[in-house]
C-alpha cells in the first residue's frame, strides 16, 4: 500500500527553526494529511483496536505466540513493512504514513515496543545498509513476519555509551566466519526473535554490526528480564560464546558501525515520538471515560475544575505533539522527494535526508516521552485509588510509559545530542547560529525594540520570537565562558536544550494554527487556538526558568543583573485567562469522549 506525502515546497534545513520563520506553505500538519495517509492512519488504529487490545491480558502474560501471530496478520496489512521497499515485499510507505503507524497502533506498550522493535530497528539496517545480497536474503521474510528482527547495540558496561561494547569479533582462520563473544543486555523481542542486528568491536578495535540468526552456532539468549512495565514484551540478554557469524553477514563496512547505529537511532526516535503522542491520546481516552462515570459529592468528577484542567493539558499536549512530529516528517518526505528512486545513491541519500533532521528527531523523543509520563500520571490522578489497581488501565500505563525516557538514548543523551549537534553544525558553518547569536546580542544591548508583531496570534508569535532570541542569548552567553569545554559542561547542556526543545514545541503549534487559520478562519480554529495558548503559556515559564539557570552559572553582578534585565523584557507578556481556555478544550474532549478538537 503506498501513499504519496503532501510534502513541503521547499527543503528546509535542519534546525533551522532556531533562525528563522518557516512559511505555511514549508509546514506540514496533520490538517494536511491525504486521503492514502488518512486511510493508513485508520487501518493502524482498527488494528490495534480490533486486534491488539483483545488479546492485552495474554501480551502482558509473555505469550509470543500471540504477538508473534499478531505481527504476522499487521505484517499482512503492510503494516509493519512500511519502510521496506516494495521489490523486497514491503509496503514502502512515506516516512508521515510511517509515523501514523507507530502513532495510531500504540494502544499497548508492550506491542507497540515489539512492533517498533522489529519494523524499525530490527529491519531497517538491513534496508538502509545491506548489500543487494543480504536484502534478497532477509528482507521479504522479515516484511512478511515469517521472520522477526530485534536490535542488539546496549550492553551492562555499556548503556549510554554504546560505542564502547566489550563484545568483540576476530575473523576465523579460513576467513569464513568472524567470531563473536560477547553479552548485550535488554535486548527488545530477544525470546522470540529470529534474526537480530549485533554491534561488536573487530578485533576489539573496529565498532561494526553483523546480521546474526538465532541458529548459528555459539549462539543463546538469556533468562527473560522481569520489568517495572512493558512486561508483555520480551526483554533479554544474548549471549554470544565463539558464535560464528558468516563473513557474507557483515553489514556496511567494517569500523563503521556508528553510522549505521546513529542513523537507525535518529529513525526509532521520531517512531517512539509518534507512539508517545499516541499512547498520550489512549490514556486521555481512559481518563475522560472515567471522569464521566465516577461520582463524588453528588456529581460526576468531569464538572471539577481540577480535573478538567488535567484534561485539558493532556489535550493541548497531544495537540502539540502532533504538530512537533509530523512536522518534522513532513520535512523528511519532502528532502526523501528530492532522491531519484532507484538509484545507485539512493541509499546512502535516504540515510543523508533522514540524518538532516536528526536535532529534531532528539526532539520529538526527549519532548514526547516526557509527555506520555505526564498524561499517565494525571491520569492515575484522575482514577484516585483505582488507578493504583491494575485490573484499571491507568495503572499498566503509568508503569509502561517510563521506558521511553530511556529507550532509543536516554533523554540525558538526547539533550547533549540536541545542544552538541547544534553547537557543532555552527562550528563547521552548516548552520548561521554565531552570526545570529552576534546579531541577538546586538539587538538586546540597544536597548528595547519598536517593532511589533500584529495579527492572529500576535502575542504568541512574539514569545515564540522572543524564545529563539533568548536561546542564542544564553548559548552565546556560554560559549563565551566556556568556549571548547562548553560540551563537558552537561546541565548547561541540558537547560540550553530545554529552550531549543520548548521553541521548537511552541512554534510547531503556532504554525499548525496559523495555517488552519488561514485554510478555515478564526472561528473554526478557536479551539486550536486554545490550545496553543494553553501550552505556550506553561512553555515560556520552563524557558525562563532554564534561562535564568544558565544566566546565574555563566555570568555574575552586573553582567548578571543585565542578562535577567534582558530576559525579564524578553519574557514580559500579558497572561491570557488560562482556566477560561481549559474549560472550553476540557468541554470539547469530553462532548467527544476522546481527544479532539
Amino acid at each position: 500500500m503506498a501513499s504519496t506525502a503532501q510534502v513541503n515546497k521547499q527543503r528546509i534545513t535542519g534546525a533551522s527553526f532556531l533562525l528563522e520563520e518557516h512559511t505555511l506553505a514549508n509546514v506540514f500538519t496533520p490538517e494536511d494529511f491525504n486521503e492514502d495517509q488518512q486511510m493508513v492512519a485508520k487501518l493502524a488504529d482498527d488494528f490495534a483496536t480490533n486486534e491488539i487490545v483483545p488479546m492485552i491480558e495474554r501480551i502482558e502474560h509473555k505469550d509470543w505466540a500471540v504477538t508473534r501471530e499478531l505481527l504476522k496478520k499487521a505484517s499482512e496489512a503492510g503494516l509493519t513493512n512500511a519502510d521496506v521497499p516494495a521489490e523486497y515485499g514491503g509496503s514502502e510507505m512515506d516516512k508521515v504514513s510511517s509515523a501514523l503507524i507507530a502513532d495510531h497502533i500504540a494502544k499497548c506498550g508492550s506491542f507497540s515496543v515489539t512492533y517498533g522493535a522489529h519494523s524499525g530497528i530490527g529491519t531497517l539496517p538491513i534496508v538502509y545498509f545491506g548489500t543487494e545480497e543480504q536484502k534478497k536474503k532477509y528482507l521479504p521474510r522479515l516484511a512478511s513476519g515469517e521472520l522477526i528482527g530485534a536490535y542488539a547495540l546496549s550492553e551492562s558496561t555499556s548503556g549510554s555509551d554504546a560505542m564502547n561494547p566489550r563484545t568483540k569479533a576476530v575473523l576465523s582462520a579460513d576467513k569464513k566466519h568472524y567470531v563473536l563473544n560477547g553479552e548485550k543486555m535488554w535486548i527488545t523481542n530477544a525470546n522470540f526473535a529470529d534474526l537480530f542486528i549485533v554491534f561488536a568491536k573487530v578485533d576489539g578495535e573496529k565498532f561494526t554490526a553483523f546480521i546474526v540468526e538465532k541458529t548459528f552456532q555459539g549462539f543463546s539468549v538469556g533468562a527473560e528480564e522481569k520489568k517495572l512495565g512493558i512486561r508483555g514484551s520480551s526483554t533479554a540478554p544474548l549471549i554470544l560464546n565463539d558464535c560464528q557469524v558468516p563473513v557474507e553477514n557483515v553489514l556496511g563496512e567494517i569500523g563503521k558501525g556508528h553510522i549505521i547505529a546513529f542513523n537507525i537511532l535518529n529513525i526509532g526516535r521520531f517512531k517512539l515520538g509518534a507512539a508517545c503522542v499516541g499512547g498520550s491520546r489512549h490514556t486521555l481516552a481512559h481518563a475522560i471515560g472515567y471522569a464521566k462515570q465516577r461520582k463524588a459529592f453528588g456529581k460526576v468528577i468531569a464538572d471539577f475544575g481540577l480535573i478538567r484542567e488535567k484534561l485539558a493539558q493532556i489535550a493541548a499536549g497531544i495537540y502539540t505533539g502532533e504538530a512537533m512530529v509530523y512536522r518534522t516528517v513532513g520535512m523528511m518526505d519532502a528532502a526523501l522527494s528530492e532522491i531519484e528512486k532507484g538509484s545507485a545513491d539512493e541509499s546512502k541519500e535516504t540515510r543523508k535526508a533522514i540524518e538532516e533532521y536528526a536535532i529534531e528527531c532528539s526532539i520529538i523523543k526527549v519532548w514526547a516521552s516526557e509527555l506520555l509520563d505526564f498524561a499517565v500520571d494525571e491520569t492515575v490522578q484522575v482514577f484516585g485509588g483505582y488507578g493504583f489497581v491494575e485490573e484499571y488501565p491507568a495503572e499498566r500505563a503509568y508503569r509502561d510509559s517510563r521506558v521511553n525516557r530511556i529507550f532509543e538514548g536516554t533523554n540525558e543523551i538526547n539533550r547533549m545530542i540536541i545542544t552538541g549537534f547544534v553547537m557543532k553544525r555552527a562550528m563547521s558553518g552548516q548552520l548561521a547560529l554565531l552570526p545570529a547569536i552576534k546579531k541577538v546580542m546586538d539587538e538586546v544591548l540597544a536597548g528595547p525594540s519598536t517593532d511589533e508583531i500584529e495579527g492572529t496570534l500576535a502575542a504568541e508569535r512574539t514569545i515564540v520570537a522572543n524564545a529563539k532570541k533568548i536561546g542564542l542569548l544564553v548559548a552565546g552567553a556560554a560559549s563565551q565562558k566556556y568556549m571548547q569545554e562548553l560540551v563537558n559542561q552537561q546541565e548547561i547542556m541540558g537547560a540550553i536544550a530545554d529552550i531549543i526543545i520548548e521553541t521548537f514545541a511552541m512554534e510547531s503549534a503556532v504554525l499548525r494554527t496559523l495555517k488552519l487559520v488561514d485554510a478555515k478562519g478564526e472561528k473554526e480554529a478557536t479551539l486550536a487556538t486554545a490550545m496553543t495558548q494553553i501550552y505556550i503559556a506553561g512553555a515560556i515559564a520552563r524557558v525562563e526558568s532554564s534561562a535564568k539557570k544558565i544566566m546565574a552559572a555563566v555570568a555574575e553582578g552586573d553582567m548578571l543583573r543585565t542578562q535577567l534585565m534582558i530576559l525579564r523584557r524578553l519574557v514580559k507578556q500579558e497572561p491570557v485567562n488560562i482556566i477560561g481556555l481549559q474549560q472550553q478544550v476540557a468541554q470539547r474532549v469530553l462532548d467527544a469522549n476522546k481527544y479532539a478538537f
